[in-house]
């Protein structure tokens, strides 16, 4: 290998120890990078091991000593992670080398406890349940703070007009609180679907097979129970059956997250939109810079929540794919889950993060809504004009009116108001009321209102 201009050896691949988001500005320095490192996942994978021995002291199939002795045992701290991931591929998860290391750490006495009557997958999964509800908790706190900031932009901007636009062209006016509430109810909506899911998340506990078989050989009389006293010893939901390969919980999980990380990117879409620097009505509160030129202010938190956005539904669609999990045990489907599932916990716990600050700096420009509502010379309540018009001139001739002076206003360059002022036939008609962008939001307001009362 070439050495590199200053002379000094090309750094091995991996080169920096862990993952630290580099290439995930959307999640990096989040709390859910944190919950979802793989300290974090080493932590539930004893976390899990050390509750299993507990719930079966509490049902008399394994000593007191034994159940504190495992959960001494079980400290990250006193164990190599990267030695653990190494070891790992001989046989194909990282349960089976931290059980070996764990059974050591226990001691002669104790150790035959850990583990016992488990499989590897059912450690796996109920501390993938565990790292799951740890980041959900996180996410449900940050989407918190997202709609009541929401909460306040719409009830500030109650009655602020704005152009409304659809096919990205001017439709008809609207208020920006009409806007901040569409926003606060996709957040809300996001919220109950990831509290449903946070509150259904199960351990995992069936055994080789999904029949508890060993727990029976070590005695346990009544091995169905155990799963009922695993789940509180984690704060977890006990399952109706072993889901090795009924995999529901990972799929709700998947969904919840996809739609929550499609809610805040309509968030980020309109700011991003709304804050070009032609339209000007938005803007981040505190933008960021370039690299190159000076003047930037970019609004890079709405950026990084619709990366975040485009990259869930792929993600959440592998976990979906999951679903096809052969027998009672799978042979890759469930190994396909761990690293997009993490990478779907990351991009949402970043994502509300940064929607989060995005809607509590956001500043709302009204005098910017206000010259864009004029943009069209009056065009955008041509609608209103058809509607208002129509008994007065009869609605061909209203049509036929209308048509022309759309016309007329752009060769001209006059204003809708100027044109129709000049008809005769309209001297008793209030034009200035009719008009008036700002008097023609129809019910925005009884509908933000109608919106903010949610809770």
């Amino acid at each position: 290998m070439t050495p590199p201009p200053s002379g000094r050896e090309v750094p091995p691949v991996g080169y920096g120890g862990g993952d630290a988001g580099l290439l995930g500005p959307g999640w990096a320095g989040s709390a859910a990078a944190s919950a979802t490192g793989d300290g974090a996942w080493l932590r539930a994978l004893l976390d899990a091991e050390a509750a299993l021995t507990r719930a079966q002291a509490a049902l008399g199939l394994a000593p007191a000593e034994a159940a504190a002795a495992v959960t001494e045992a079980a400290d990250p701290d006193r164990f190599d992670v990267g030695a653990l991931a190494e070891r790992a591929r001989a046989g194909g998860n990282p349960v089976i080398p931290l059980v070996a290391d764990l059974t050591k750490a226990v001691g002669a006495e104790y150790g035959p406890y850990v583990h016992r009557g488990a499989t590897s997958q059912d450690i796996m999964d109920t501390a993938t349940m565990l790292v799951a509800a740890r980041t959900l908790d996180l996410v449900l706190a940050d989407l918190g703070r997202t709609e009541q900031a929401l909460a306040r932009s719409a009830a500030e901007h109650r009655d602020t007009p704005m152009p409304g636009r659809t096919l990205t062209q001017h439709a008809v006016p609207t208020t920006f609180g009409l806007k901040a509430a569409g926003w606060r109810s996709l957040v809300l909506d996001a919220r109950d679907r990831t509290a449903r899911v946070r509150e259904s998340l199960p351990v995992q506990l069936g055994g080789a097979a999904g029949t508890l078989a060993a727990l029976g050989a070590y005695g346990a009389a009544h091995a169905e129970e155990l799963p009922e006293a695993y789940a509180r010893e984690l704060a977890l939901t006990a399952p109706l059956l072993p889901w090795h390969t009924l995999r529901t919980p990972v799929a709700d999980l998947a969904g919840c997250l996809a739609f929550t990380a499609g809610a805040l990117g309509k968030v980020a879409v309109d700011v991003l939109t709304l804050s070009r620097t032609e339209i000007g009505e938005l803007s981040e509160g505190s933008g960021g810079g370039s690299s190159a030129m000076p003047h930037k202010a970019n609004p890079v938190r709405s950026t990084l929540v619709a990366a975040a956005a485009r990259r869930a539904p792929q993600l959440a669609a592998v976990l979906y794919g999951c679903l096809v999990a052969e027998d009672e045990r799978p042979a890759g489907a469930w190994h396909a889950e761990w690293e997009p599932l993490r990478d779907l916990l990351r991009a949402v716990g970043g994502a509300a993060r940064d929607t989060a600050e995005l809607a509590e700096g956001l500043r709302v420009h009204p005098e910017a809504m206000r010259r864009n509502l004029d943009l069209t010379r009056g065009l955008i309540v041509s609608e209103r004009l058809s509607a208002e018009l129509a008994p007065v001139l009869g609605r061909p001739r209203a049509k036929e009116l209308l048509t022309e002076l759309a016309r007329r206003t752009g060769t001209e360059r006059r204003t809708l108001r100027e044109l129709l002022s000049e008809e005769t036939e309209l001297k008793d008609i209030d034009l200035d009321d009719l008009t008036d962008p700002a008097r023609y939001t129809g019910s925005a307001g009884t509908l933000t209102d109608r919106a903010l009362e949610r809770r």
